[in-house]
């Protein structure tokens, strides 16, 4: 009994619906997941230089190697971070992770976020004074200001050497600008130690007004005390002294922030869905590995040729193609190499 054309037609619709359905749901599932969709890998720049060094570096191997296309967005830690674990950022090259802690161990432990690699791990930071405010500088005939001067406690008692112009009467301590995680730790040691009683804790804008003070002070042969971390272009060419602190132990530092800060992975983490959408990236990433003084090396020169971190980056990456080179296949540095003359 054959079908009648009203019916077939019907049949027809059917099966073309049915069609265009698989279709449109074929499409949406890649988008979901194929690593071949991913077509821009967004980095996270948190604001500081060496971020901004790693990022040229691990985003032009990507490019030239890989083929992706790459962006950066930037924004404070916080924002940035968040950023990762919800997938509007598929790349951080350095997470300071004792820095964000709990938030970085939750999202690690929710599996919100992948770790990677260990970028460096081997920085400190905390209060520092040029080394000349303790020891003076013979050359520059500088005596010394503060001899005794050691731990961060004893900067108390000396709110005459670090006076703060706005305010004669006490001191002035350069905490990290606000925003920043550590800015609230530094905040909570004036209370530990009682700087608050001669001291004025200090808020810069940014972090370039943070070293502008420094530098200001530093080349003027002045006493300056204040917050700043290593690999920085800052720490590599000027003599300064991390001011001791008890050593760090978790339950104190979590009640009172009274010990050393404590120590820091600075690690490669990604999105947790960056490993399906983009395997052989993640692969190359697994491998990112530096250290403090092959990352100062980079700011130094950025520093000391007036550079952007991006020109900076790119000569790194020329000086020490060993480095980077045993991070990819002999094909891939190929294309990065070629790409880099």
């Amino acid at each position: 009994m054959k079908k009648n054309n009203n019916t077939m037609g019907v049949y027809n619709l059917k099966k073309t619906i049915l069609a265009i359905f698989s279709a449109l749901l074929l499409t949406m599932l890649a988008a979901c997941g194929g690593s071949d969709e991913l077509e821009t890998i967004t980095f996270a720049d948190a604001g500081w230089d060496s971020i901004k060094v790693h990022n040229y570096i691990a985003q032009t191997i990507i490019e030239e190697g890989y083929g992706f296309k790459t962006e950066t967005t930037t924004g404070s830690t916080q924002a940035t971070f968040q950023g990762l674990i919800e997938g509007d950022i598929n790349v951080y090259t350095e997470v300071w992770t004792d820095n964000i802690n709990p938030a970085y161990d939750e999202a690690i432990e929710n599996e919100e976020i992948v770790k990677l690699s260990t970028n460096f791990a081997d920085n400190v930071q905390g209060l520092y004074v040029p080394t000349y405010v303790i020891e003076g500088d013979e050359e520059r005939g500088i005596e010394p200001m503060a001899p005794d001067l050691k731990t961060v406690e004893d900067l108390k008692k000396y709110p005459d050497v670090f006076e703060d112009p706005e305010d004669p009467d006490k001191g002035r301590i350069l905490n990290g600008p606000s925003g920043w995680t550590v800015e609230e730790a530094i905040s909570k040691k004036f209370e530990t130690y009682g700087l608050d009683e001669t001291m004025n804790n200090f808020i810069p804008g940014s972090d370039s007004a943070l070293v502008a003070d420094l530098v200001n002070h530093y080349e003027k042969g002045e006493p300056w005390v204040g917050y700043y971390w290593s690999p920085t272009w800052v720490t590599a060419k000027y003599d300064l002294t991390l001011l001791e602190e008890p050593e760090f132990d978790q339950d104190t530092w979590d009640e009172t922030k009274g010990t050393a800060f404590p120590p820091n992975d600075v690690v490669v983490a990604v999105h947790k869905d960056f490993p399906e959408q983009a395997p052989d990236v993640t692969e190359f990433l697994k491998n990112y590995e530096t250290s403090t003084e092959l990352t100062e090396t980079a700011l130094k020169y950025m520093n000391e040729n007036d550079m952007t971190a991006e020109e900076a980056g790119k000569w790194w990456m020329q000086e020490y193609e060993d480095v980077w080179t045993s991070w990819v296949s002999d094909d891939i540095a190929e294309k990065v190499k070629n790409a880099l003359k």
